[in-house]
């Protein structure tokens, strides 16, 4: 029997030039795209953080991590919205068991 829902959680790095606005349009632009297509069970904004490494000769970024279970093919959807999304340097979309 296919699942229904799944438990998934997604990390995204904000790029901060953006500044404090652009920051949260982006943060809430994708909680309603997931609350459309699923539930949110916790939002974590992380903050300002150093990164691992450099990206974009960029050496800080503001991280958000949302937990939420939805249907089985929208995390592809929302891996897809994050590429095309000016603003967001990198996203991991994670299964949870």
């Amino acid at each position: 029997m296919p699942k229904i829902t799944g438990k998934y959680e997604t990390l995204f790095i904000v790029d901060l030039t953006l500044g404090e606005e652009g920051i949260q349009s982006i943060v809430e632009k994708f909680k309603a795209l997931i609350e459309q297509n699923g539930e949110i069970a916790n939002v974590a904004e992380w903050g300002k953080r150093r990164l691992a490494y450099p990206i974009n000769d960029m050496t800080e970024g503001y991280y958000v991590l949302i937990e939420f279970t939805s249907a089985p093919a929208f995390p592809a959807e929302l891996d897809r919205v994050f590429n095309i999304t000016e603003g967001v340097m990198r996203s991991l979309i994670v299964a949870q068991e």
